[in-house]
């Protein structure tokens, strides 16, 4: 009887862990079903909608020979009555500058062309070349949205509309994402299920604790005293993930923030190959979370326990025939439920839906992407994107 007790021991201990680790999994699809009635998609503007203020769509494009054209024509075509189209060129190396030009010289004064100033030290390149935009634009309102988005007609008087309805300063939609290669289709979903299981939006819109903060740099809209009460782009010049710093930005001044589900009126296919994809997300993820390094080893531990594990314990299990609930019955359940999650999120987005099924393999990715964005940082020449190599000890101002 005494050799059993260690035995039962060690049972009841992996037992209480796999009803912790259920129990968090059912916090975070709680916190997933909240964020799907939460996030609103943005209302039809009023036909009637009297006097609309003056827009300055702002576009930073740095060697985007591949999307500039596709991008400004769309925007081009806004049904909105009273906007700008301003493109900066940051110095680009391709056909980007030559694209837009001819573009400028076909289309009517709506379009304006700027060449950027050379990168001083100290800045992030976008947030350089929006803070030239943004000192450049005259609209009231000023939207800045990037070189590889496509707009539908409707997305600049629908956005404008749902900010004055919100009443906040700054509003970010979240976009259709296009993926055509297995890795996109792998791993940018992984966007949306970090933001919708494990940040409840309504705190974005209504909490003044900047902690709780939501932005998608492909479209951003302030109006333009929010703007420069943060100080404009100079707030988040060293800030690699700006657009939530500048979220951040904007609640710690005391404004609102808005996001709305943007699917239908604007869409982006973030990166092209298997390269931006390691470089974009490496470049992002040690500095979306302020190049803490326990943050940094906390997600991967987190991500290994939560989403990788229970596929050992089930494998384990069926290998030695135990069907018992510690080692096959609560792995499995905690399976199920984070596709299950999935499976929602790329129904609300317009997802591949089959990839919620390789779920485990997205997460190993993700947590060898985390290590490879803090190798470069630490130890190497530190985020490279675009030509440019940053290396930031820390996006705070």
């Amino acid at each position: 009887m005494l050799k059993r007790q260690p035995f039962l021991r060690s049972i009841m201990l992996l037992l209480t862990y796999q009803v912790i680790i259920l129990l968090s999994l059912l916090v975070f699809a709680g916190i997933l079903l909240f964020n799907l009635i939460e996030l609103q998609n943005l209302p039809e503007c009023p036909p009637d909608s009297g006097e609309r203020p003056f827009v300055s769509v702002l576009v930073p494009a740095r060697n985007e020979e591949h999307s500039i054209e596709a991008c400004v024509l769309s925007l081009l075509a806004q049904d909105y009555p009273r906007y700008e189209v301003v493109v900066l060129d940051d110095g680009s190396e391709d056909r980007t500058l030559e694209i837009l030009r001819r573009l400028e010289a076909s289309s009517d004064a709506r379009l304006r062309i700027i060449e950027g100033e050379p990168l001083p030290e100290g800045w992030h390149g976008k947030a350089w070349a929006c803070r030239q935009l943004g000192d450049f634009g005259g609209g009231e309102l000023l939207l800045f949205t990037d070189a590889d988005t496509r707009h539908k007609p409707g997305s600049l008087s629908r956005s404008v509309a749902a900010l004055h309805a919100s009443g906040a300063g700054m509003l970010t939609l979240t976009p259709y994402q296009e993926m055509v290669g297995f890795l996109e289709k792998l791993v940018i979903p992984l966007v949306y299920f970090i933001l919708m299981c494990y940040l409840p939006l309504r705190f974005v819109r209504t909490s003044p604790n900047s902690v709780f903060c939501s932005a998608i740099g492909q479209f951003m809209l302030f109006r333009r005293e929010t703007y420069l009460s943060i100080g404009g782009h100079r707030a988040v010049k060293t800030a690699i993930v700006e657009d939530v710093w500048l979220c951040r930005a904007v609640k710690k001044a005391g404004g609102r923030v808005a996001v709305f589900n943007g699917v239908d009126a604007l869409g982006c296919r973030m990166y092209r190959s298997q390269g931006e994809i390691i470089r974009g997300f490496s470049k992002n993820l040690f500095a979306g979370l302020g190049y803490r390094s326990t943050l940094l080893f906390g997600l991967v531990v987190l991500t290994l326990v939560f989403h990788v594990l229970p596929y050992g314990f089930l494998s384990a299990a069926l290998l030695e025939g135990d069907f018992g609930p510690a080692r096959f019955l609560l792995p499995l359940l905690q399976i199920a439920l984070a596709m299950l999650c999935r499976v929602l999120i790329a129904v609300r987005f317009r997802q591949p839906a089959g990839f919620a099924f390789l779920h485990a393999l997205s997460q190993l990715v993700l947590v060898a992407i985390a290590l490879n964005s803090f190798a470069i940082t630490r130890f190497g020449k530190g985020a490279q994107w675009k030509g440019r190599y940053y290396k930031f000890v820390s996006s705070e101002q």
